[in-house]
């Protein structure tokens, strides 16, 4: 088969230099000459004009030509994808819940196979991160850059039971709250918890308006939580306040000066509104042509006048 098509290559390639030949005769236009290739052409080499090489010769040049011009792997700067492997690889720990050899890492992401150096270049970067923990291997004396396991490190760590929450929240020194969003970072399932500690009061939790999901908490004291009746609180929603004006008339009725001032004052400064004033114009409109109303008016004169 390969003889075959060698032999129908040959065919065609003899035909276009037939062609060739007649059409650059019947043209009268001189041409300039094309200058020799550099390297032959796949049909070149495919030809059997005389003076080619053999087969053989032709089929492994062939072959070398189309490697030549395949995709290779080894043009991308492997490193720029360095931040994107190191990305999936804490969701990856994150999702184990437990520690990983680097070996683990490297078939995770199907780099077990790349240079050395490549994989030294990973190792580096998972060491330096932030959100992962390199455990040094407790039977060697002398860390190298294979040894160890990696395990992602939460935002908040060591939190991940209602206790430990209580604990966190004791020890915090400030008034600031913590963001929920930081916590499922190592505490995915929190929300239950987070219901529980809030209706035993343990805990006060400022919830997203949109679906009443948790945002921020704060420690609570139970002991400050005392139940009030339902009659109470059906008498204290029956109460009517009344409305600014009525408040402020009542107490100027009194003789008692409001605290604040008069909401219809200020409602009434609200409504007026500011006439800006137009600014007046430097512009110095330059008049010429002062003589032309009297040429005008010379020319309307009788044809009989004399002009002086």
């Amino acid at each position: 088969m390969s003889s075959f098509l060698a032999r129908q290559q040959a065919a065609f390639g003899d035909s276009l230099s037939e062609a060739a030949t007649k059409i650059g005769g019947s043209s009268t236009s001189a041409k300039k000459p094309v200058p020799p290739s550099p390297s032959p052409s796949i049909a070149s080499i495919a030809s059997g004009a005389p003076g080619g090489t053999p087969k053989k010769e032709r089929d492994e040049k062939l072959t070398g030509i189309a490697a030549a011009t395949a995709f290779q792997p080894a043009q991308i700067d492997i490193s720029s994808s360095t931040l994107t492997q190191v990305t999936y690889i804490i969701s990856w720990l994150k999702d184990k819940g437990e520690p990983k050899t680097l070996q683990d890492i490297f078939q995770y992401i199907s780099l077990q196979h790349a240079p050395e150096e490549r994989q030294r270049e990973l190792a580096t970067s998972l060491r330096k991160n932030p959100h992962i923990d390199w455990i040094p291997d407790p039977n060697l004396t002398d860390q190298d850059w294979r040894s160890g396991t990696y395990v992602h490190r939460p935002t908040i760590p060591n939190v991940k039971n209602p206790t430990q929450l209580l604990a966190y929240l004791q020890k915090k020194t400030d008034i600031a709250g913590v963001s929920v969003k930081d916590l499922k970072d190592g505490w995915p399932d929190c929300e239950k918890a987070i219901d529980q500690l809030e209706k035993e009061h343990k805990i006060l939790v400022m919830r997203l308006k949109k679906d009443n999901k948790p945002k921020t908490i704060w420690l609570d004291d139970p002991s400050l939580f005392h139940p009030v009746d339902q009659e109470f609180k059906n008498m204290w929603a029956a109460v009517q306040v009344p409305s600014l004006d009525m408040m402020h008339a009542r107490l100027t009725a009194v003789g008692q000066k409001p605290t604040s001032e008069d909401p219809r004052v200020k409602a009434a400064a609200a409504a007026k509104k500011v006439v800006k004033k137009k600014r007046q114009s430097n512009r110095v409109i330059h008049t010429g042509l002062t003589w032309l109303p009297e040429l005008m008016a010379q020319e309307k004169k009788p044809k009989g006048a004399r002009r002086i």
